[in-house]
């Protein structure tokens, strides 16, 4: 006569992460821009120059001689403009 053994079966709770309420992102609100803007105007070329002054040059917007842009006036721009001030006309 065969004996059944019995085997102890542990009960495993499965515990589930606590479900999270969706929270809408809050966006920022844009705060009218009544800052000053500075324009500048690229009077030279920017070819044989060091690749740190192209860089800024394209990084202020500036594409080819005589063309202008309108920038924030911040302090970064202003360290921009003055790195390559030799290169510029800067008006406002």
């Amino acid at each position: 006569m065969a004996e059944e053994k019995k085997v102890a079966t542990k009960k495993v709770s499965v515990k589930k992460a606590p479900v999270k309420k969706a929270v809408a992102k809050k966006t920022p609100v844009k705060k009218a821009t009544t800052k000053n803007t500075v324009s500048v105007t690229l009077v030279k070329s920017f070819h044989g120059r060091l690749p740190t002054h192209r860089a800024t040059i394209k990084g202020l917007g500036l594409k080819r001689i005589n063309h202008t842009v309108e920038l924030v006036d911040t302090p970064e721009v202003r360290g921009m403009i003055n790195k390559v001030s030799y290169l510029l006309k800067v008006e406002g």
